[in-house]
C-alpha cells in the first residue's frame, strides 16, 4: 500500500519536538545519581533553553498569529494550536519543575550549601547584608514611581524588578517599581549561603521610597521579542545597521510575565494592564527563582567544585603532541574528537601559522568566536607581522551579534580584510586556511570542523575537527574565500560541498543509494536537530526498502520512527550528559566514502538559507574512527533517550554493563595520553570494538 509522505500525521510538530528536548535537560536536573550542583547547572540550562525559546520561536508564532497564518511546519498545525499546545505542555511541567529545585536545595542543603530569603538569616547575616545593601545596591537600583506624572517606564528584554504597591502615612496607595540592573549579582553570597537578590531589596523598600511603606509587592521578570529583522538590501553600512538592530532587540513586543505565585492580584492586574498581556503569558513560581539560568553563579562557585561532575582535562595526543603541527599535518590528515581531544592543536594551528615568516594569508570564518578570543589576538599579530589575514565575520550569529561586532571592528581596525556576512545568508560554516610559502612553491593547510572556533565552548561540546594538507581540500578552501568575498553565485566545490545548492541534493542522493542496498544498507545520521521534510521524506522511501537507519539526534525531530509501512527500519536516539553533543556526522556503510562531517543540521534554515559545508573523510582510519563514535553512542545506556512513534521519549536502561560513552571516552583518552608516545592512538576505534563487544 503506497502512504502519503506528505501527511502531517507523519510529522511532529517542531516547536513540540523542542520542548520535548528541553524536559530531557530537565529530566538530568532531576537524576539524584548526579552531584547536586550538576543538577543545578542542568536547571540552569533548562531555563536558559527556555528564555531562547520563548524570544525567538513563541514570539515568531505570535506575530504569525497576528498575521493570521493559517498553517506552518509539516505537521499543519496552526500558530494558535502551537501556543495553545506550548503553554499546556509548559503550565504542566511547572509542577516538576518546582519539585526538582525543592529537591536540588535539599540535597545542597545536605552539604552545607544554602539558599535563602533575606527574613530567613540570622541577625548576623542580615547586618552583613544590611551593609552590603546601602554599599553596594542602594546605589545602583532604580526606583520608579508610577502614576499619573510618571508614566510606566520602558522595560528592556529581561528586565528584572520588584513592583509594590506603596502607602504613605495617610494611607495613600501608589504604585513603584524597583529596577535591578543586570551589573549587580543575582544572588548575595555570605560564605556558603546565597541569598536572592530582590529579597534584600524588598526588606528595605522603605529606604528606597522615603516616606512610604510596602504593602504589597512581587518580583517579576519580562521576555521580549529578540529576533532582529534586517533588510540586508537597503542596508549601505551593515555594520551601523546590526548595531541598530542590538537597541531595536530591547524594543520587541512582550511575549512573556514571570511572578511568584504568591504575586498579590491588584499588583499583578496592575502589571498586565501597563504590559498588555493577558493571563495566559503569565508564568507563576512557588519556590524556584525568577531567572533559572542566573544559577550559573551559584554552579559556578569555585569553592563548591567538588559538588559537580569531576573536571575533564582534555588531551593532546600524537601526532599533534609535537612541536610544529604543520610539520605533522603534512605527513597525514588529523582528525580530534572534541572535548577528549583537546581543541589547543586548532589555536595553535592559528598561532603557529600567524607567527611562521614562511605564511603568506590566512583566511577563516568566525561564527561565535567568545569574549577572550587568542584565535582573534593571533590574527592581529599575524595582520602586525605583515601577513594576508581575511576573515568572514558572521554578524548575524544570533545572541553572539555584540561579540561578534567588536571582534570584526578589532580584526579591520588592524588591518584584516573583513568580511560582515553574504546578504540574504548566515555563514554557519567552520573553516580555516593557512597558507606558505615553501621554496618555490605555496602550500596551504586547512582545517574544517562541525563546532566554532571557540575554546571556552570546545570544552563542553562535542565537535569534529579535521586537518589535512591534501591539494584537492586546499583548493576548494581557496574556491570558497573566493566565493565570500567576491561576486561569484555558482560556485561548487568537489570534494567539498556547500549549501544552500549542494548539500541537501547530495544527502538525498546518499540515503537514495544506500537504500538501494536493502537490507544489507546502513545509514547513521548524527545531528542537532531533523526538521527538513525532504530529507526525512528519503529517509521514509530508505526504510521502506528495507534500509537500517539509526538517527542520533539531540533535539528536534520531526521525523515519526516506528510507523508501520514507513518507518518500521528507522530508530531516533537522543544523547543528552555532561557534554553538549554538538557534532554533525553522516554516515553511510556502502558508499566509497562512507562518513561525512559537516557544520550543516538537518534544517531548512542550514540547507537553504545558509553557507555551510560538509566534508568527507577520504582516510579510511579516520573514517573508520568516526564510525567506531558513532556505534559507541549507539550502544550508550546510560545517556540515551529513545523516540517513540507517539512523540515521547523513552530512557534507555542499562541490563547489563552500564555504558556511558562520554565517562568510557574520558577515561580511554587519559589511558592512552598516559602511555608512550611511541603508541599510534587508534583509541575510538580499540575502545569501542571493545564496548560493543562488550554490550
Amino acid at each position: 500500500m503506497a502512504h502519503d509522505l506528505d501527511s502531517s500525521q507523519l510529522y511532529f510538530n517542531r516547536e513540540l519536538s523542542w520542548l520535548q528536548f528541553n524536559s530531557r535537560v530537565l529530566a538530568q536536573a532531576l537524576d539524584e545519581k548526579l552531584p547536586p550542583l550538576e543538577r543545578l547547572k542542568f536547571l540552569a540550562i533548562y531555563g536558559t533553553n527556555l528564555d531562547e525559546f520563548y524570544m525567538i520561536r513563541v514570539a515568531g508564532l505570535k506575530a504569525l498569529y497576528k498575521a493570521r497564518i493559517q498553517e506552518t511546519g509539516a505537521a499543519k498545525l496552526t500558530p494558535l494550536e502551537q501556543l495553545n499546545e506550548i503553554h499546556t505542555y509548559l503550565h504542566k511541567e511547572h509542577q516538576v519543575l518546582e519539585i526538582c529545585y525543592t529537591s536540588i536545595v535539599s540535597k545542597l542543603h545536605e552539604n552545607d550549601v544554602h539558599i535563602k530569603n533575606y527574613d530567613t538569616l540570622n541577625d548576623k547575616e542580615k547586618a552583613t547584608l544590611k551593609e552590603v545593601f546601602f554599599n553596594e545596591i542602594y546605589p545602583v537600583i532604580i526606583p520608579i514611581a508610577v502614576d499619573a506624572t510618571h508614566p510606566f517606564p520602558h522595560l528592556n528584554n529581561l528586565s528584572f524588578g520588584l513592583a509594590l504597591t506603596l502607602k504613605d502615612a495617610l494611607k495613600n496607595v501608589k504604585h513603584g517599581l524597583i529596577r535591578i540592573p543586570r551589573i549587580l549579582p543575582r544572588f548575595l553570597q555570605i560564605g556558603q549561603t546565597f541569598v536572592p537578590i530582590e529579597s534584600v531589596v524588598v526588606h528595605f523598600a522603605s529606604e528606597v521610597f522615603p516616606g512610604f511603606t510596602p504593602h504589597a509587592s512581587t518580583p517579576f521578570r519580562v521576555t521580549r521579542n529578540a529576533d532582529i529583522e534586517i533588510e540586508e538590501e537597503e542596508a549601505d553600512d551593515f555594520l551601523q545597521l546590526l548595531e541598530e538592530g542590538l537597541r531595536s532587540r530591547n524594543k520587541g513586543s512582550l511575549i512573556r510575565l514571570e511572578l511568584r505565585e504568591d504575586a498579590n492580584k491588584k499588583l499583578t492586574k496592575f502589571l498586565l494592564s501597563h504590559l498588555n498581556l493577558d493571563d495566559k503569558d503569565i508564568y507563576s513560581y512557588k519556590t524556584l527563582p525568577l531567572h533559572l539560568g542566573s544559577l550559573w553563579q551559584i554552579v559556578g562557585d569555585k569553592a563548591l567544585s567538588h559538588l559537580v561532575l569531576p573536571t575533564f582535562n582534555p588531551k593532546t595526543l600524537p601526532p599533534l603532541d609535537a612541536n610544529n603541527i604543520f610539520e605533522a599535518i603534512d605527513k597525514e590528515d588529523v582528525l580530534l574528537y572534541h572535548p577528549f581531544d583537546s581543541f589547543e592543536p586548532v589555536v595553535q594551528f592559528i598561532k603557529q601559522g600567524a607567527a611562521d615568516p614562511e605564511t603568506l594569508a590566512i583566511r577563516m570564518t568566525l561564527y561565535r568566536a567568545g569574549q577572550k578570543s587568542p584565535i582573534v589576538k593571533a590574527l592581529i599579530d599575524a595582520i602586525r607581522d605583515g601577513k594576508q589575514v581575511m576573515v568572514l565575520v558572521e554578524l548575524k550569529a544570533r545572541f553572539d551579534e555584540e561579540n561578534n561586532l567588536r571582534w570584526a571592528k578589532a580584526l579591520e581596525e588592524a588591518g584584516a580584510h573583513v568580511v560582515y556576512g553574504i546578504p540574504g545568508l548566515k555563514v554557519h560554516a567552520k573553516i580555516a586556511q593557512v597558507i606558505k610559502r615553501t621554496g618555490s612553491k605555496l602550500k596551504s593547510y586547512v582545517h574544517l570542523a562541525t563546532g566554532n572556533y571557540n575554546p571556552s565552548t570546545a570544552k563542553i561540546y562535542t565537535d569534529i575537527s579535521y586537518f589535512t594538507s591534501r591539494k584537492i581540500f586546499s583548493t576548494d578552501a581557496t574556491q570558497f574565500f573566493h566565493f565570500l568575498t567576491g561576486f561569484s553565485t555558482h560556485t561548487t566545490l568537489d570534494p567539498l560541498f556547500m549549501s544552500p545548492k549542494q548539500i541537501k541534493p547530495k544527502l538525498i542522493k546518499l540515503i537514495e543509494q544506500e537504500s538501494q542496498h536493502g537490507l544489507e544498507g546502513h545509514i547513521i545520521l548524527k545531528a542537532n536537530s531533523l526538521v527538513d521534510s525532504n530529507i526525512i521524506k528519503a529517509l521514509y522511501l530508505a526504510s521502506q526498502e528495507g534500509c537500517k537507519i539509526d538517527l542520533i539526534i539531540r533535539g528536534i525531530c520531526c521525523l515519526k520512527p516506528g510507523v508501520k509501512g514507513v518507518s518500521d527500519n528507522i530508530k531516533v536516539s537522543s544523547v543528552i550528559g555532561k557534554y553538549l553533543e554538538h557534532a554533525r556526522i553522516y554516515y553511510f556503510k556502502n558508499d566509497k566514502v562512507g562518513c561525512y562531517i559537516s557544520s550543516a543540521d538537518l534544517m531548512p534554515r542550514n540547507l537553504i538559507r545558509r553557507i555551510e559545508l560538509m566534508t568527507p573523510i577520504l582516510e579510511k582510519k579516520l573514517s573508520q574512527k568516526i564510525e567506531q563514535i558513532l556505534r559507541l553512542q549507539l550502544a550508550d545506556n546510560s545517556l540515551r533517550w529513545e523516540l517513540q512513534s507517539d512523540g515521547n521519549y523513552t530512557k534507555v536502561l542499562p541490563l547489563g554493563k552500564e555504558v556511558n560513552n562520554h565517562c568510557v571516552l574520558e577515561e580511554y583518552v587519559s589511558k592512552i595520553h598516559d602511555k608512550t608516545k611511541k603508541e599510534t592512538p587508534d583509541y575510538v576505534n580499540r575502545l569501542a570494538k571493545k564496548i560493543l563487544k562488550e554490550s
